[in-house]
Parts: C-alpha cells; sequence; structure tokens
C-alpha cells in the first residue's frame, strides 16, 4: 500500500461508542483500531518505552499491512545534544525490530530549542541511524529551520541520507477567532507548512479543527498534493489529530472519503467494510 491512514493513538476511551463498539474494554482497543484504519502515529512511545513482551503484543493483535510509526523517546530527542544518545535510539530501535513488517517509519520530533546551530549534532544523529533498514522521519520546531539558508540545508541533509520530512499542518486550527485549544493539554505549535518531500516516503500530522467544515479547504488541498506525491511513487502516511480527540477518526474517514472520490489510488479503509453498518459522517 502506497497510503496509508490513521491517529496518533489507539487507546482512547472516548472513542467508545463510535470508532469502537459500546462496552469495548481498553485490553481491545488495539485489535479493533487496527482493524479500522491501516497506520497509527504511536505516540505512546515518546513517553515511555514498551517492553518485549508488550511489542510482542502488538505485533500478535494487529493484522498484515498495519504499520506503526512510532515516535522516539523524548529520553533521547529531548535532553540536549542529540549525539549522545545514539546508543539509547539504537537500543529502542532493537526493541521495536519484533513488529516486523508492521514496524513502519520511526521519527524524532525536535524540540522549539533545538536550533540550526546544532547542525552537525543532528547530522552525526541521522547518519548513525540504520536507515536502509529501519526509515527515519524528522520534524523540526524551531522557527530558524524553516528560514533560509537553514531551510536548504537541512533539505540537503535530508535528501542526501534519505530521511523522510515530517510536514506537520497546524493551519486549520490557528483558521478563525475560536481557539479550539483552550481546553488542550498540549498546544500544537504554528509553524510554515513546506510541502516537501526528501525520502520515498512522508509522514503528514495534519491538526483538523473540531469543525470538520474549517478543514475542508486544507483537505481539498492536501488531497491536490497526495495525487501528485503518489503518482511519484511516494508512500504516504497520514495522521490526523484534534485538541479534541473524540473527533479524529471521523476527521481522517472523511479525508479518505475525498480522496476517493478525486479517484486518487488508495487502499480501501478497513472501517468502511465492518459487517455491522458504521456510524454516518457528520459535521458537527
Amino acid at each position: 500500500m502506497n497510503f496509508s491512514i490513521g491517529c496518533a493513538v489507539w487507546a482512547y476511551k472516548g472513542w467508545v461508542g463510535e470508532l469502537y463498539p459500546p462496552g469495548t474494554r481498553a485490553g481491545e482497543f488495539l485489535h479493533l483500531y487496527s482493524r479500522r484504519f491501516t497506520t497509527v502515529e504511536g505516540n505512546t512511545t515518546f513517553y515511555a518505552t514498551p517492553n518485549q513482551e508488550t511489542v510482542n503484543r502488538w505485533a500478535k493483535e494487529t493484522p498484515p499491512g498495519f504499520e506503526f510509526c512510532l515516535k522516539l523517546p523524548r529520553d533521547i530527542t529531548h535532553q540536549g545534544l542529540l549525539k549522545p544518545y545514539i546508543p539509547t535510539a539504537l537500543t529502542f530501535l532493537a526493541g521495536m525490530r519484533p513488529l516486523g513488517k508492521r514496524l513502519g517509519p520511526i521519527f524524532a520530533q525536535l524540540p522549539p530549542s533545538y536550533a540550526p546551530t546544532l547542525i552537525d549534532d543532528l547530522t552525526s544523529f541521522l547518519e548513525a541511524w540504520p536507515r536502509t533498514t529501519a526509515p527515519l522521519a524528522l520534524e523540526v520546531r524551531h522557527p530558524d529551520w524553516f528560514r533560509e539558508p537553514h531551510t536548504s540545508n537541512l533539505t540537503q541533509l535530508l535528501e542526501t541520507l534519505g530521511v523522510g520530512r515530517v510536514l506537520l499542518d497546524s493551519r486549520p486550527i490557528y483558521t478563525g477567532d475560536d481557539d479550539p485549544q483552550l481546553q488542550s493539554e498540549r498546544r500544537k505549535p504554528k509553524l510554515p507548512l513546506q510541502f516537501s518531500v526528501t525520502a520515498p516516503f512522508s509522514l503528514i500530522r495534519f491538526i483538523s479543527h473540531p469543525n470538520l467544515a474549517v478543514n475542508q479547504p486544507f483537505m481539498e488541498e492536501w488531497v491536490q498534493q497526495i495525487q501528485q506525491w503518489l503518482q511519484a511513487g511516494t508512500k504516504i502516511y497520514f495522521f490526523v489529530h484534534c485538541p479534541i480527540e473524540e473527533r479524529s477518526p471521523n476527521t481522517a474517514r472523511h479525508f479518505q472519503k475525498l480522496l476517493e472520490q478525486n479517484g486518487l489510488p488508495v487502499p480501501p479503509l478497513p472501517w468502511n467494510h465492518l459487517q455491522y453498518p458504521p456510524n454516518q459522517l457528520n459535521l458537527w
């Protein structure tokens, strides 16, 4: 599959009754999620590294073709320099290897404090990663990465090493006068969006507005962009976030519908082919 779609997590109790059947227990979340979507961002590994038993269970509970795109732990990416944590990062990767073909690209999300002045440190870290056997993507958040010459320098580095660029699109939540993040624990950054692919794959993190209609023009733009990338042979991982997480699954499903309506060659969404009738989309 050259296109996979999902959310940031699978273990969200607020999805019981809509994405998951009423009465679903927490231990059933991953099994059910992986039969509705084709990938998950796996935010959980940012906060805690799972033990081997847990990783083995993840592999057993998910069907062939499903992929985890796991985030490197913050104990690696948010401690200042990256180079001292290369051994820790490689140990983390080794612990995820039992996922086999279910292990998609891993991504490193760097904090806003990690500036372009540290590009030599970043280069050392990326060069040490076994990119040919474990695809890696990078998300930067310091504003200077989005200014020249740093933008071009980073692009050249990623292209040379075959490291993917994580595309963070937070435009929807900063559209209009309301702030949908008021009740959210963590605010998403407001950074420029660069429609740039630096590897044979791309990870897109779409920070959606709780009001589905607000997302529509941005989604239509993504449809056109993804069409071009798929035609070029790029594999796309599309993740839908929302400050009100209850809305994420249906927003992802709506985007899948847009792709299909525009004739893009994307695989069917498993959620739409369950035996029982799915809930209807709504515009809230």
